[in-house]
């Protein structure tokens, strides 16, 4: 651990392969894992991060993290605040997650930063008697609830978003199904064949709730983004045909700047008919 450490202090920002290089007896990651296989470099390197020590200073091109002295990565005024303890750092986190958020639950306020339960209702609380949470009741909603203070109540929202699946509105999939309807699982860890959406599926918000969902791959050799396959979402109040434009609009923007070409549409799901046609025409 202090070897590795030591190596951050010397050769940072680096990955963990250049760390790995730099001590002594670089070890090799296993293959008894089909996912991720940490060396034993990589895993010191992690709790290092996890435990404040060292910091990222961002992604090299390969998407590895590189590490660095928080000193180093931190600004200034920054590194020189003092360290908040349990409890500011909760009450801290637990706000941001309810600005974020809008209104919250304990359990989405927990969830947001995954800090435990019980210092999230600490928190709540502690918010609540400042002024900074305001208690409210939701309609078909069971647990209690807190707006934030600051949140704005607008009549209507307009939204149009393709959303990636590590965005922060899937992260909390009980929250998703709660508020939008909408039951989501990431399948890139299931196999091909139990797959129910495709690979890298993005839920298209529309409005006020999520309409379609679409599997999407950047070809870069051949310059197109591909629709695997397209499905709409149960219940949407829109119609296919109003959805698909809205969705074809948006598919045109990503390609735009991702650098591809063209959009094209395998014909997969129920909504890829539609979706075709729309594409189409613009």
């Amino acid at each position: 651990m202090e070897a590795v450490r030591q190596a951050v202090v010397e050769h940072g920002p680096a990955s963990a392969r250049e760390i790995e290089a730099r001590i002594e007896a670089p070890e090799r990651p296993g293959k008894d894992n089909w996912g991720w296989n940490w060396s034993h470099t990589k895993s010191a390197l992690e709790w290092l991060f996890w435990s404040g020590e060292i910091s990222s200073a961002g992604r090299n091109d390969a998407f590895e993290r590189r590490y660095d002295l928080p000193e180093r990565v931190l600004p200034a005024a920054v590194a020189a605040e003092p360290t908040p303890d349990l409890a500011q750092a909760s009450r801290m986190l637990v706000a941001r997650a309810a600005r974020a958020l809008g209104i919250t639950t304990t359990d989405w306020a927990a969830e947001y930063f995954r800090i435990p339960k019980p210092a999230a209702q600490q928190a709540i609380a502690e918010l609540v008697e400042a002024g900074e949470l305001l208690p409210v009741q939701v309609p078909g909603w069971r647990q209690p609830s807190w707006l934030w203070h600051e949140a704005r109540i607008p009549r209507r929202m307009d939204a149009q978003a393709l959303v990636c699946p590590f965005d922060p509105l899937l992260f909390d999939r009980a929250r998703l199904k709660q508020v939008f309807g909408t039951d989501y699982r990431i399948e890139i860890y299931v196999p091909a064949a139990k797959r129910r959406h495709g690979y890298y599926v993005y839920p298209f918000l529309l409005g006020q709730s999520v309409a379609a969902r679409v599997d999407l791959k950047a070809d870069r050799q051949a310059r197109i983004l591909r629709v695997q396959s397209a499905w709409i979402e149960p219940g949407h109040p829109r119609t296919e045909a109003e959805v698909s434009r809205a969705l074809a609009d948006e598919l045109a923007a990503m390609a735009s700047w991702l650098g591809l070409d063209a959009v094209q549409v395998r014909p997969v799901g129920d909504l890829a008919g539609s979706l075709q046609t729309a594409v189409a025409g613009r």
